[in-house]
Protein backbone atom coordinates (compact mmCIF):
# COMPACT_ATOMS: atom_id res chain seq x y z
CA UNK A 1 0.00 0.00 0.00
CA UNK A 2 3.28 2.29 -0.13
CA UNK A 3 3.45 4.78 -2.92
CA UNK A 4 6.69 4.84 -4.55
CA UNK A 5 7.92 8.24 -5.21
CA UNK A 6 11.46 8.65 -4.68
CA UNK A 7 12.01 10.37 -7.46
CA UNK A 8 10.48 13.21 -6.13
CA UNK A 9 12.74 13.30 -2.96
CA UNK A 10 16.06 15.25 -3.40
CA UNK A 11 18.89 12.92 -2.01
CA UNK A 12 21.36 15.32 -3.04
CA UNK A 13 20.04 17.09 0.32
CA UNK A 14 20.45 14.28 2.60
CA UNK A 15 23.96 13.09 1.08
CA UNK A 16 26.10 16.03 -0.25
CA UNK A 17 28.76 16.15 -2.57
CA UNK A 18 32.29 17.04 -1.89
CA UNK A 19 32.05 20.25 -2.92
CA UNK A 20 28.73 20.63 -1.09
CA UNK A 21 28.22 19.99 2.70
CA UNK A 22 25.01 20.63 4.66
CA UNK A 23 25.38 19.98 8.22
CA UNK A 24 21.85 19.37 9.74
CA UNK A 25 20.73 20.16 13.25
CA UNK A 26 19.41 16.88 15.10
CA UNK A 27 15.71 18.24 15.09
CA UNK A 28 16.05 19.46 11.51
CA UNK A 29 17.21 15.81 10.28
CA UNK A 30 14.64 14.63 12.65
CA UNK A 31 11.66 16.45 10.84
CA UNK A 32 13.23 15.36 7.41
CA UNK A 33 12.73 11.90 8.39
CA UNK A 34 8.96 12.25 9.59
CA UNK A 35 8.36 14.37 6.91
CA UNK A 36 9.55 11.12 4.42
CA UNK A 37 7.68 8.68 6.21
CA UNK A 38 4.67 10.40 6.84
CA UNK A 39 4.35 11.24 2.93
CA UNK A 40 5.98 8.15 1.58
CA UNK A 41 4.77 5.78 3.70
CA UNK A 42 1.54 6.97 5.73
CA UNK A 43 -1.41 5.17 6.62
CA UNK A 44 -1.06 1.51 6.45
CA UNK A 45 -1.89 -1.95 8.04
CA UNK A 46 0.02 -4.32 9.90
CA UNK A 47 -0.17 -7.52 11.57
CA UNK A 48 1.56 -8.59 14.54
CA UNK A 49 1.82 -9.46 18.58
CA UNK A 50 0.86 -7.56 21.36
CA UNK A 51 3.72 -7.01 23.81
CA UNK A 52 4.80 -4.42 26.42
CA UNK A 53 1.02 -3.24 26.51
CA UNK A 54 1.25 -0.05 28.83
CA UNK A 55 -1.60 2.09 29.60
CA UNK A 56 -0.69 5.28 31.19
CA UNK A 57 -2.79 7.74 33.33
CA UNK A 58 -3.37 10.12 30.65
CA UNK A 59 -5.75 7.57 29.18
CA UNK A 60 -3.04 7.16 26.25
CA UNK A 61 -1.39 3.11 25.62
CA UNK A 62 1.63 2.42 24.63
CA UNK A 63 2.63 -0.93 23.01
CA UNK A 64 4.51 -2.73 20.35
CA UNK A 65 3.38 -4.95 17.52
CA UNK A 66 5.99 -7.73 16.82
CA UNK A 67 6.80 -11.11 14.37
CA UNK A 68 9.57 -13.22 13.94
CA UNK A 69 12.09 -10.71 12.88
CA UNK A 70 11.63 -7.53 14.35
CA UNK A 71 8.80 -4.92 16.31
CA UNK A 72 7.34 -2.01 16.15
CA UNK A 73 6.54 1.33 18.35
CA UNK A 74 2.60 1.78 18.43
CA UNK A 75 0.39 4.54 20.47
CA UNK A 76 -2.90 4.64 20.97
CA UNK A 77 -3.89 8.17 21.78
CA UNK A 78 -7.26 8.97 24.21
CA UNK A 79 -9.19 10.59 21.55
CA UNK A 80 -9.43 7.54 18.83
CA UNK A 81 -12.71 6.61 19.27
CA UNK A 82 -12.74 4.37 16.62
CA UNK A 83 -10.44 1.79 17.55
CA UNK A 84 -11.74 -0.77 20.55
CA UNK A 85 -9.21 -0.57 23.43
CA UNK A 86 -10.53 -3.76 24.70
CA UNK A 87 -9.05 -5.74 21.66
CA UNK A 88 -5.43 -4.88 22.81
CA UNK A 89 -3.97 -7.30 25.13
CA UNK A 90 -0.40 -8.57 25.60
CA UNK A 91 -0.13 -11.29 23.49
CA UNK A 92 -3.11 -11.78 21.04
CA UNK A 93 -2.48 -11.25 17.31
CA UNK A 94 -4.26 -7.98 15.93
CA UNK A 95 -4.44 -6.58 12.98
CA UNK A 96 -4.25 -2.12 13.06
CA UNK A 97 -4.28 0.23 10.86
CA UNK A 98 -2.19 3.87 11.99
CA UNK A 99 -0.41 6.16 10.11
CA UNK A 100 3.99 5.72 10.08
CA UNK A 101 5.34 8.68 11.86
CA UNK A 102 8.44 9.58 14.48
CA UNK A 103 8.49 10.47 17.69
CA UNK A 104 10.76 13.93 17.60
CA UNK A 105 11.95 13.78 21.44
CA UNK A 106 13.79 10.61 21.03
CA UNK A 107 14.13 10.34 17.25
CA UNK A 108 12.06 7.37 17.26
CA UNK A 109 9.51 6.22 14.66
CA UNK A 110 6.33 4.94 15.87
CA UNK A 111 2.85 3.63 14.32
CA UNK A 112 -0.40 6.07 15.16
CA UNK A 113 -3.02 3.56 15.70
CA UNK A 114 -6.67 4.48 14.66
CA UNK A 115 -8.04 1.01 14.22
CA UNK A 116 -7.58 -2.03 16.14
CA UNK A 117 -9.37 -5.43 14.76
CA UNK A 118 -8.66 -9.14 15.90
CA UNK A 119 -6.41 -11.41 13.45
CA UNK A 120 -7.81 -14.55 12.33
CA UNK A 121 -10.10 -16.78 15.02
CA UNK A 122 -10.29 -13.37 16.89
CA UNK A 123 -12.01 -11.95 14.61
CA UNK A 124 -15.24 -14.08 14.77
CA UNK A 125 -15.18 -13.50 18.39
CA UNK A 126 -14.40 -9.77 17.60
CA UNK A 127 -18.28 -9.84 15.41
CA UNK A 128 -19.42 -12.19 18.64
CA UNK A 129 -18.81 -9.48 20.85
CA UNK A 130 -19.68 -6.63 18.60
CA UNK A 131 -23.40 -8.45 18.10
CA UNK A 132 -23.64 -9.68 21.52
CA UNK A 133 -23.62 -5.93 22.63
CA UNK A 134 -25.97 -4.97 20.17
CA UNK A 135 -28.58 -7.44 21.07
CA UNK A 136 -27.87 -6.72 24.69
CA UNK A 137 -28.79 -2.98 24.34
CA UNK A 138 -31.90 -3.51 22.67
CA UNK A 139 -32.89 -5.94 25.48
CA UNK A 140 -32.86 -9.76 23.78
CA UNK A 141 -30.69 -10.33 26.77
CA UNK A 142 -33.53 -9.27 29.39
CA UNK A 143 -33.97 -11.94 31.75
CA UNK A 144 -37.83 -10.03 32.53
CA UNK A 145 -38.77 -11.55 29.37
CA UNK A 146 -37.53 -14.81 29.77
CA UNK A 147 -40.39 -17.70 29.89
CA UNK A 148 -40.55 -20.66 32.52
CA UNK A 149 -40.60 -24.00 30.94
CA UNK A 150 -43.66 -26.01 31.24
CA UNK A 151 -43.15 -28.84 34.02
CA UNK A 152 -44.85 -31.67 32.09
CA UNK A 153 -44.03 -31.13 28.69
CA UNK A 154 -46.16 -33.82 25.82
CA UNK A 155 -44.93 -32.27 22.48
CA UNK A 156 -41.32 -31.29 21.93
CA UNK A 157 -40.25 -29.10 18.61
CA UNK A 158 -36.58 -30.08 18.01
CA UNK A 159 -34.42 -27.84 15.71
CA UNK A 160 -31.42 -29.50 15.03
CA UNK A 161 -29.15 -31.78 11.80
CA UNK A 162 -31.61 -35.24 11.24
CA UNK A 163 -27.83 -36.65 10.96
CA UNK A 164 -25.92 -35.03 13.74
CA UNK A 165 -25.02 -36.47 17.01
CA UNK A 166 -27.31 -34.11 19.04
CA UNK A 167 -30.59 -35.81 18.09
CA UNK A 168 -29.37 -38.92 18.95
CA UNK A 169 -28.73 -37.87 22.47
CA UNK A 170 -32.12 -36.20 23.14
CA UNK A 171 -33.95 -38.86 21.78
CA UNK A 172 -32.22 -41.39 24.22
CA UNK A 173 -32.31 -39.24 27.40
CA UNK A 174 -36.32 -38.67 26.53
CA UNK A 175 -36.75 -42.34 25.88
CA UNK A 176 -35.05 -42.70 29.08
CA UNK A 177 -36.83 -40.58 31.30
CA UNK A 178 -40.42 -39.50 29.28
CA UNK A 179 -41.04 -41.89 26.70
CA UNK A 180 -44.43 -40.22 26.34
CA UNK A 181 -42.99 -36.87 24.98
CA UNK A 182 -43.28 -36.70 20.84
CA UNK A 183 -40.98 -34.70 19.35
CA UNK A 184 -41.54 -32.76 16.29
CA UNK A 185 -37.97 -32.91 14.62
CA UNK A 186 -37.73 -29.46 12.11
CA UNK A 187 -34.68 -30.51 9.80
CA UNK A 188 -31.65 -27.87 9.16
CA UNK A 189 -28.23 -27.59 8.53
CA UNK A 190 -26.51 -26.35 11.73
CA UNK A 191 -23.21 -25.43 10.16
CA UNK A 192 -22.01 -24.23 6.92
CA UNK A 193 -23.06 -21.14 4.97
CA UNK A 194 -26.71 -20.87 5.22
CA UNK A 195 -26.83 -22.56 8.50
CA UNK A 196 -27.91 -20.03 10.61
CA UNK A 197 -30.73 -19.02 8.39
CA UNK A 198 -32.09 -22.88 7.97
CA UNK A 199 -31.92 -22.63 11.14
CA UNK A 200 -34.05 -19.65 12.00
CA UNK A 201 -36.79 -21.28 9.22
CA UNK A 202 -36.61 -24.22 11.64
CA UNK A 203 -37.90 -22.01 14.89
CA UNK A 204 -40.22 -20.13 12.40
CA UNK A 205 -41.74 -23.14 11.16
CA UNK A 206 -42.30 -25.12 14.61
CA UNK A 207 -44.15 -21.84 15.74
CA UNK A 208 -46.34 -21.69 13.20
CA UNK A 209 -46.70 -25.74 13.13
CA UNK A 210 -47.85 -25.24 16.37
CA UNK A 211 -50.01 -22.29 15.93
CA UNK A 212 -52.13 -24.50 13.77
CA UNK A 213 -53.09 -26.70 16.50
CA UNK A 214 -54.15 -24.41 18.86
CA UNK A 215 -54.39 -26.61 22.48
CA UNK A 216 -52.70 -29.47 20.80
CA UNK A 217 -49.53 -27.63 19.57
CA UNK A 218 -45.85 -27.71 21.06
CA UNK A 219 -45.02 -27.13 24.56
CA UNK A 220 -41.08 -25.92 23.65
CA UNK A 221 -38.64 -25.79 21.12
CA UNK A 222 -35.09 -27.09 21.56
CA UNK A 223 -32.11 -25.32 19.12
CA UNK A 224 -29.20 -27.52 19.55
CA UNK A 225 -26.50 -29.18 18.41
CA UNK A 226 -22.85 -30.69 19.13
CA UNK A 227 -19.61 -29.45 19.93
CA UNK A 228 -17.20 -28.08 17.86
CA UNK A 229 -14.56 -24.89 16.82
CA UNK A 230 -15.95 -21.30 17.21
CA UNK A 231 -15.86 -21.50 12.78
CA UNK A 232 -18.55 -24.87 13.50
CA UNK A 233 -21.03 -23.17 15.94
CA UNK A 234 -21.13 -19.77 14.28
CA UNK A 235 -24.62 -20.00 12.68
CA UNK A 236 -25.87 -19.94 16.31
CA UNK A 237 -24.27 -16.65 16.56
CA UNK A 238 -25.82 -15.07 13.63
CA UNK A 239 -28.40 -12.14 14.11
CA UNK A 240 -30.90 -14.19 12.28
CA UNK A 241 -30.96 -16.83 14.22
CA UNK A 242 -31.11 -14.41 17.16
CA UNK A 243 -33.76 -12.68 16.56
CA UNK A 244 -36.03 -16.06 15.43
CA UNK A 245 -35.64 -16.77 19.33
CA UNK A 246 -36.79 -13.48 20.47
CA UNK A 247 -39.69 -13.92 18.10
CA UNK A 248 -41.01 -17.24 18.81
CA UNK A 249 -43.97 -17.43 21.07
CA UNK A 250 -42.94 -20.67 22.64
CA UNK A 251 -40.15 -21.18 24.91
CA UNK A 252 -36.68 -22.08 23.52
CA UNK A 253 -33.99 -23.61 25.23
CA UNK A 254 -30.78 -23.58 23.56
CA UNK A 255 -28.12 -26.37 23.85
CA UNK A 256 -24.91 -25.85 21.17
CA UNK A 257 -21.65 -27.37 21.74
CA UNK A 258 -20.34 -28.23 25.16
CA UNK A 259 -20.28 -26.85 28.72
CA UNK A 260 -17.28 -24.14 28.40
CA UNK A 261 -19.43 -23.07 24.46
CA UNK A 262 -21.44 -19.76 24.22
CA UNK A 263 -23.03 -18.53 21.55
CA UNK A 264 -25.88 -15.08 21.26
CA UNK A 265 -28.22 -18.20 20.97
CA UNK A 266 -27.67 -19.03 24.57
CA UNK A 267 -28.37 -15.76 25.42
CA UNK A 268 -31.47 -14.87 23.74
CA UNK A 269 -33.16 -18.16 24.73
CA UNK A 270 -35.03 -18.41 27.75
CA UNK A 271 -33.02 -21.59 28.63
CA UNK A 272 -29.43 -22.27 27.99
CA UNK A 273 -28.25 -26.00 28.80
CA UNK A 274 -24.67 -26.73 28.81
CA UNK A 275 -25.17 -29.88 26.24
CA UNK A 276 -28.14 -31.83 24.31
CA UNK A 277 -28.52 -34.23 26.65
CA UNK A 278 -28.42 -31.74 29.57
CA UNK A 279 -31.13 -30.09 27.68
CA UNK A 280 -32.99 -33.54 27.59
CA UNK A 281 -32.70 -33.54 31.29
CA UNK A 282 -33.61 -30.14 32.12
CA UNK A 283 -36.65 -30.72 29.46
CA UNK A 284 -37.94 -33.78 31.48
CA UNK A 285 -37.01 -33.41 34.81
CA UNK A 286 -40.86 -32.63 35.77
CA UNK A 287 -42.03 -36.05 34.40
CA UNK A 288 -38.96 -38.03 35.82
CA UNK A 289 -39.33 -36.53 39.29
CA UNK A 290 -43.09 -37.11 39.34
CA UNK A 291 -41.92 -40.60 38.49
CA UNK A 292 -39.71 -41.17 41.36
CA UNK A 293 -42.36 -39.61 43.46
CA UNK A 294 -44.74 -41.92 42.39
CA UNK A 295 -43.01 -44.97 43.21
CA UNK A 296 -42.60 -43.74 46.85
CA UNK A 297 -46.01 -43.02 47.29
CA UNK A 298 -47.13 -46.08 48.36
CA UNK A 299 -44.96 -46.30 51.47
CA UNK A 300 -45.39 -42.64 52.26
CA UNK A 301 -49.08 -42.95 51.56
CA UNK A 302 -49.03 -45.93 54.16
CA UNK A 303 -47.05 -43.52 56.43
CA UNK A 304 -49.55 -40.86 56.37
CA UNK A 305 -52.69 -43.40 56.86
CA UNK A 306 -51.16 -44.65 59.57
CA UNK A 307 -50.18 -41.54 61.29
CA UNK A 308 -53.96 -40.07 60.26
CA UNK A 309 -55.33 -43.24 62.69
CA UNK A 310 -52.66 -42.37 65.18
CA UNK A 311 -53.77 -39.47 65.20
CA UNK A 312 -57.41 -40.14 65.02
CA UNK A 313 -56.90 -42.79 68.21
CA UNK A 314 -55.61 -39.78 69.67
CA UNK A 315 -58.15 -37.84 69.40
CA UNK A 316 -60.89 -40.31 70.35
CA UNK A 317 -58.82 -41.23 73.73
CA UNK A 318 -59.25 -37.45 74.54
CA UNK A 319 -63.03 -37.13 73.52
CA UNK A 320 -63.61 -40.13 76.00
CA UNK A 321 -61.56 -38.57 78.71
CA UNK A 322 -63.73 -35.64 78.52
CA UNK A 323 -66.71 -37.72 78.33
CA UNK A 324 -65.89 -39.31 81.28
CA UNK A 325 -65.36 -36.00 82.80
CA UNK A 326 -68.72 -34.58 81.90
CA UNK A 327 -70.89 -37.53 83.16
CA UNK A 328 -73.63 -36.50 85.49
CA UNK A 329 -71.81 -39.05 88.36
CA UNK A 330 -68.65 -37.45 88.05
CA UNK A 331 -69.95 -34.17 88.42
CA UNK A 332 -71.88 -35.52 91.42
CA UNK A 333 -68.63 -37.24 93.25
CA UNK A 334 -66.62 -34.07 92.90
CA UNK A 335 -69.46 -32.23 94.47
CA UNK A 336 -69.54 -34.68 96.76
CA UNK A 337 -66.07 -34.24 97.59
CA UNK A 338 -66.00 -30.21 97.16
CA UNK A 339 -68.95 -30.84 100.16
CA UNK A 340 -66.29 -33.25 102.47
CA UNK A 341 -63.29 -30.27 101.71
CA UNK A 342 -65.49 -27.51 102.86
CA UNK A 343 -67.31 -28.91 106.07
CA UNK A 344 -63.57 -30.19 106.85
CA UNK A 345 -62.21 -26.92 106.47
CA UNK A 346 -65.60 -25.56 108.47
CA UNK A 347 -64.60 -27.73 112.03
CA UNK A 348 -60.66 -26.77 111.57
CA UNK A 349 -62.47 -22.99 111.27
CA UNK A 350 -64.00 -23.21 114.14
CA UNK A 351 -61.57 -25.05 116.46
CA UNK A 352 -59.11 -22.83 114.98
CA UNK A 353 -61.42 -19.75 116.10
CA UNK A 354 -62.11 -21.53 119.55
CA UNK A 355 -58.29 -21.46 120.53
CA UNK A 356 -57.85 -18.56 119.28
CA UNK A 357 -60.25 -17.33 121.52
CA UNK A 358 -59.60 -19.03 124.40
CA UNK A 359 -55.89 -17.65 124.09
CA UNK A 360 -57.35 -14.08 124.09
CA UNK A 361 -59.39 -14.67 127.05
CA UNK A 362 -56.24 -16.28 129.00
CA UNK A 363 -54.54 -12.99 128.14
CA UNK A 364 -57.14 -10.63 129.37
CA UNK A 365 -57.40 -12.83 132.45
CA UNK A 366 -53.63 -12.35 133.13
CA UNK A 367 -53.73 -8.98 132.87
CA UNK A 368 -56.77 -8.27 135.24
CA UNK A 369 -54.73 -10.36 137.54
CA UNK A 370 -51.57 -7.76 136.99
CA UNK A 371 -54.24 -5.10 137.66
CA UNK A 372 -55.38 -5.76 141.33
CA UNK A 373 -54.09 -2.85 144.06
CA UNK A 374 -52.36 -5.74 146.40
CA UNK A 375 -50.70 -6.98 143.42
CA UNK A 376 -49.40 -3.32 142.33
CA UNK A 377 -48.46 -2.62 145.28
CA UNK A 378 -46.78 -5.96 145.87
CA UNK A 379 -44.47 -5.45 142.53
CA UNK A 380 -43.68 -1.48 143.69
CA UNK A 381 -42.55 -2.50 146.73
CA UNK A 382 -40.15 -5.15 145.30
CA UNK A 383 -39.07 -2.45 143.31
CA UNK A 384 -38.99 0.39 146.19
CA UNK A 385 -36.60 -2.14 148.14
CA UNK A 386 -33.66 -2.28 146.10
CA UNK A 387 -34.11 1.37 144.92
CA UNK A 388 -33.95 2.28 148.67
CA UNK A 389 -31.03 -0.05 149.16
CA UNK A 390 -29.00 2.12 146.19
CA UNK A 391 -30.31 5.12 147.59
CA UNK A 392 -29.16 4.62 150.82
CA UNK A 393 -25.90 3.28 149.54
CA UNK A 394 -25.34 5.90 147.18
CA UNK A 395 -26.64 8.78 149.96
CA UNK A 396 -23.74 7.56 152.36
CA UNK A 397 -21.05 7.22 149.64
CA UNK A 398 -21.81 11.15 149.05
CA UNK A 399 -21.66 11.87 152.39
CA UNK A 400 -18.15 10.08 153.18
CA UNK A 401 -16.74 12.10 149.93
CA UNK A 402 -18.31 15.44 151.18
CA UNK A 403 -16.41 14.46 154.57
CA UNK A 404 -13.59 13.53 153.41
CA UNK A 405 -13.52 16.64 151.14
CA UNK A 406 -14.20 19.15 154.26
CA UNK A 407 -11.86 17.69 156.53
CA UNK A 408 -9.28 18.38 153.73
CA UNK A 409 -10.69 21.44 153.25
CA UNK A 410 -10.53 22.62 156.56
CA UNK A 411 -7.13 21.39 157.17
CA UNK A 412 -5.87 23.83 154.27
CA UNK A 413 -7.62 26.84 155.87
CA UNK A 414 -5.97 26.12 159.37
CA UNK A 415 -2.97 26.03 157.73
CA UNK A 416 -3.50 29.40 156.05
CA UNK A 417 -4.97 30.85 159.07
CA UNK A 418 -2.96 33.80 160.71
CA UNK A 419 -3.94 32.32 164.17
CA UNK A 420 -1.46 29.55 163.37
CA UNK A 421 1.12 32.35 162.96
CA UNK A 422 0.25 33.50 166.00
CA UNK A 423 0.64 30.94 167.68
CA UNK A 424 4.40 30.26 166.50
CA UNK A 425 5.22 33.25 168.25
CA UNK A 426 4.20 36.04 166.09
CA UNK A 427 1.91 38.88 167.17
CA UNK A 428 -0.53 41.60 164.39
CA UNK A 429 -0.87 45.58 165.83
CA UNK A 430 -3.85 47.63 164.71
CA UNK A 431 -4.72 50.95 165.92
CA UNK A 432 -7.31 50.38 168.28
CA UNK A 433 -9.13 53.65 167.12
CA UNK A 434 -9.19 52.79 163.38
CA UNK A 435 -8.55 49.23 163.33
CA UNK A 436 -5.88 49.39 161.09
CA UNK A 437 -2.58 47.19 160.43
CA UNK A 438 0.02 48.52 161.25
CA UNK A 439 3.15 46.95 159.66
CA UNK A 440 5.92 49.46 159.70
CA UNK A 441 6.73 51.91 162.83
CA UNK A 442 6.85 55.22 160.83
CA UNK A 443 3.03 54.58 160.69
CA UNK A 444 3.00 55.30 164.10
CA UNK A 445 3.04 58.26 166.43
CA UNK A 446 4.20 58.92 170.18
CA UNK A 447 0.85 58.60 171.97
CA UNK A 448 -0.90 56.60 169.89
CA UNK A 449 -2.98 53.81 171.66
CA UNK A 450 -2.21 50.38 169.94
CA UNK A 451 -4.14 47.29 170.49
CA UNK A 452 -1.70 43.69 169.63
CA UNK A 453 -3.62 40.96 169.61
CA UNK A 454 -1.41 37.03 170.39
CA UNK A 455 -1.88 33.69 170.12
CA UNK A 456 -4.60 34.05 173.00
CA UNK A 457 -5.81 37.47 173.90
CA UNK A 458 -4.66 40.83 173.32
CA UNK A 459 -2.71 43.61 174.95
CA UNK A 460 -3.42 47.78 174.67
CA UNK A 461 -0.28 49.96 174.20
CA UNK A 462 1.02 53.18 174.04
CA UNK A 463 3.82 54.48 171.79
CA UNK A 464 6.70 56.47 173.83
CA UNK A 465 9.43 56.30 171.21
CA UNK A 466 9.91 53.94 167.99
CA UNK A 467 12.55 53.23 165.50
CA UNK A 468 12.63 52.63 162.10
CA UNK A 469 15.70 49.85 162.24
CA UNK A 470 15.12 47.01 160.45
CA UNK A 471 16.44 44.00 162.30
CA UNK A 472 18.79 41.79 160.51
Amino acid sequence: MAKNTTSQWDFGELFPTATTRRVFAVSELTVQVKRLLEHQIGRVWVSGEVTNLRAQASGHLYFSLKDAAAQLSCVLFRGETRATRALLQDGRAVLVEGELTVYEPRGQYQLRVLTVELQGAGALQLAFERLKLKLQTEGLFASERKRPLTRYPWRLGLATSPTGAALQDVVHVVARRHPALEIILAPCRVQGQGAGDEVAAAIRLLNAWSAARAGRGLDLILVTRGGGSLEDLWAFNEEVVARAIYASALPVVSAVGHEIDFTISDFVADLRAATPSAAAELITEGPFASREFLRGARSRLRTLARRRLEGAQSDFLAVRRRLERAHPRARLNEDWQRLDDLRATLVRGVRFRLRETRNVWRALQTRWHGLRPRQVLARRANLLTPLRVRFLEHTRVRLERHRNRLASVTERLRLLSPLEVLARGYSITTDAATGTVLRAASATRPGQLLRTRLHVGEVQSVVTSKSERTSG
